[in-house]
């Protein structure tokens, strides 16, 4: 969460101030171009830093940040699945490590940890 959130707010940042036009890329479609890249890097900024409190709650252990990395996660999930259907294979890596955050979620010693499970004994 917080390498993703360093991610989405520094592109967030960036974005508008990229000095692009549609001449210099003709594939990228027109809103991320001007006033739109302005809402999306904005967008992107408020995501980073949600990113930010939803780390907070991880590395704190409280069960609310727990349960929104795991519908997260598995929203990364079908999005990147979608993407894939459309051709897009980008996707791939995405979803092997959407699927290890949610494996790794459903271990005791974690669901423990966030009040999810039962403790475990510490011998």
């Amino acid at each position: 969460m917080l390498i993703g959130g360093i991610a989405a707010a520094t592109v967030g940042a960036l974005l508008p101030s990229l000095p692009l036009s549609q001449s210099d890329l003709s594939g990228v479609p027109a809103i991320f171009l001007g006033a739109g890249a302005i809402a999306i890097g904005v967008i992107l900024i408020i995501l980073g830093l949600l990113s930010f409190v939803v780390a907070y709650g991880l590395l704190k252990g409280l069960g609310w940040a727990w349960t929104l990395t795991l519908v997260l996660s598995i929203i990364s999930i079908v999005l990147n699945a979608v993407s894939i259907a459309t051709g897009n294979f980008g996707g791939i890596v995405s979803i092997i490590i959407s699927i290890i955050i949610v494996y790794y979620l459903y271990r005791p010693h974690v669901k423990a940890f966030f009040g999810k499970g039962p403790a475990l004994n510490q011998a």
